[in-house]
């Protein structure tokens, strides 16, 4: 039996003074024992946190107890070690940033894509008049897709509004977009909705519930998520691997950060690319003097940055 659990979610409800709210989770998350990366804006949360299955359960209580959050779906995993090594609760301006000026334009809690489970997404996906449209950014389609899946050339998900224009040849079409857990498809969608896209759905729970509720069929490679895993597999069904290293090309399924803090690149490398160039993307990168040591993860701890709370 694993020892411990990680937990993914989002919530999008509103939180009166969320920058206070940050710094009062912060210390409640750390008094249950958890790690963790949680983002707090004023229009919800978003968050993966880490620790016993004692702690995750006494943690998912205390937010469903809150009715702001009494409908957070949360994503378990089992896992034999911890999946950060500290814990970190941020306010910012959005948990997703959506790269929009007027942020306004669109609400998730008035309107998205149409909510599909795994099991519907996986036999509609391959109809004529559908789209499967990935939201998410290079370096994480680069590490895994569904197979046919259209890909967008963005660094980061706030690139996504300047991609609309060049989806318009997919308008007549039934539009199925997906990420990882979901929380980017509620503003893809409704951004797709607002642009004049009329058939829009979206893979409610993203990868990470496709994977465990409907074998991940057809899912192509790993998923990237956001914590020291790095990479985790989804197909039970017919799984294949499709990234190749940066460096040779040869076929690899590990993602490692650039061990240049000043570059911190994503991209897939094969172990002999990565003993050689010491984990780095470049050999320009191993002469940097902060390169950082090597230990064949390719997972580096952020420092944590002080909550701001106004005064």
């Amino acid at each position: 039996m694993k020892k411990y659990q990680t937990l993914l979610y989002y919530c999008y409800s509103y939180i009166a003074e969320a920058e206070q709210f940050a710094a009062d989770h912060l210390k409640f998350c750390k008094s249950l024992g958890l790690v963790g990366r949680i983002i707090v804006a004023d229009e919800g949360l978003n968050g993966t946190v880490s620790g016993t299955a004692e702690a995750c359960e006494a943690y998912m209580k205390a937010v469903h107890a809150d009715e702001r959050f009494a409908k957070t779906e949360f994503k378990i995993d089992n896992v034999e070690e911890l999946s950060f090594l500290k814990m970190h609760c941020r306010y910012k301006s959005e948990i997703v940033h959506s790269g929009l000026r007027d942020t306004s334009i669109i609400d998730p809690n008035k309107q998205t894509g149409k909510h599909l489970e795994p099991v519907d997404f996986m036999k509609m996906k391959d109809d004529e008049d559908v789209v499967i449209l990935d939201v998410r950014s290079n370096y994480e389609h680069n590490l895994g897709k569904f197979k046919n899946a259209v890909t967008l050339d963005i660094e980061n998900f706030r690139d996504f509004p300047e991609q609309i224009n060049q989806l318009a040849q997919y308008k007549d079409k039934k539009i199925l977009t997906y990420c990882t857990g979901g929380i980017k498809c509620e503003k893809a969608s409704a951004l797709l909705l607002h642009h004049g896209f009329n058939d829009v759905y979206q893979l409610h729970g993203g990868i990470i519930k496709y994977g465990k509720e409907a074998g991940g069929k057809d899912f192509e490679g790993k998923c990237y998520v956001f914590d020291n895993r790095i990479a985790v597999d989804v197909n039970e069904v017919n799984p294949t691997i499709v990234s190749v290293c940066y460096n040779c090309g040869k076929t690899t399924p590990k993602m490692i950060n650039c061990a240049n803090p000043e570059c911190n690149e994503h991209i897939t490398q094969c172990d002999e690319c990565g003993d050689q160039l010491q984990g780095c993307c470049s050999v320009e990168c191993t002469t940097n003097p902060r390169k950082r040591p090597y230990d064949g993860t390719g997972y580096y701890v952020k420092v944590p940055q002080p909550v701001a709370v106004k005064s």
